[in-house]
């Protein structure tokens, strides 16, 4: 580990029993630090259990002794084209987000590309992104920007129109329902946010939700969690959310339309 934290390394070969630690807990502290690190597990003692264990936490390969060397190389030279490739395709990934992220969008206003510039930095942070302008400026274009360039790229991006659903539907839709809430609820419904796990929301003309789902949007911003339509428990939800509106919500705060 202190090898690693100096010096990249791009396979690690580890015995499983070991003084002071356990390979499969080597395995874990290097899988939750170094991901892209390829590890081979290698032990004398092998079990069903051991082995299965070191597979589910991302080893790539578990070798019985005595190890034969030729095997060994060929093992070695597999994982080695293994991590190649995955380097490959995270930098081709990394070019194609590039060229659909913000390059996608193509203008020369002052204000286009001042907007372009703080997209771009807050593509990076985790927090919640507000994108203003009146209808058919591109609001959606820089979200779906936004999240090119974000660590949540290749995770779920779900869309949501506030404007574009019922009242009585848009709530189910973004929260859930559990079987029997309501007439109609035959079975359990994710809503938006758990449909969206580990990636992004988009609430497309936020300033259209009606005030009296807000408290639920807001236990979403600030605690993470969501509760279904009918349900007594709370859910814990890994999403990120962005929104766009053509609204004033300013404005509407004040005329109490919207919560502050």
């Amino acid at each position: 580990l202190d090898v690693l934290a100096k010096h990249p390394q791009d396979l690690v070969l580890t015995d499983l029993k070991m003084p002071g630690m356990s390979g499969i807990e080597l395995l874990q502290k290097i899988k939750e630090e170094y991901l892209e690190v390829v590890v081979i597990v290698v032990t004398a003692y092998g079990t069903i259990e051991s082995a299965v264990e070191a597979m589910r936490l991302g080893a790539y390969d578990y070798i019985i002794k005595p190890v034969n060397a030729d095997a060994l190389k060929l093992i070695v030279s597999r994982a080695l084209e293994h991590h190649r490739l995955q380097e490959e395709v995270k930098n081709l990934r990394s070019a194609i987000d590039r060229k659909f992220g913000f390059e996608s969008i193509i203008g020369k206003s002052k204000n286009l590309l001042s907007t372009l510039d703080n997209a771009s930095r807050a593509a990076q942070a985790d927090s919640t992104v507000l994108v203003r302008g009146e209808t058919g400026t591109g609001k959606e274009a820089v979200a779906e920007a936004l999240v090119q360039a974000s660590p949540r790229a290749a995770a779920p991006f779900v869309v949501i129109d506030c404007s574009a659903l019922p009242a009585n539907l848009i709530e189910s839709e973004l929260f859930g329902h559990v079987k029997g809430a309501f007439t109609g609820a035959h079975s359990d419904y994710r809503g938006a946010f758990e449909r969206a796990a580990g990636g992004t929301v988009f609430l497309d003309e936020i300033g259209e939700l009606p005030l009296d789902l807000q408290p639920k949007l807001l236990r979403v911003l600030e605690r993470r969690e969501v509760r279904r339509i009918g349900s007594e428990s709370v859910r814990a939800v890994d999403v990120r959310v962005i929104a766009a509106t053509n609204r004033d919500l300013g404005a509407e705060v004040n005329e109490r339309r919207f919560r502050q």
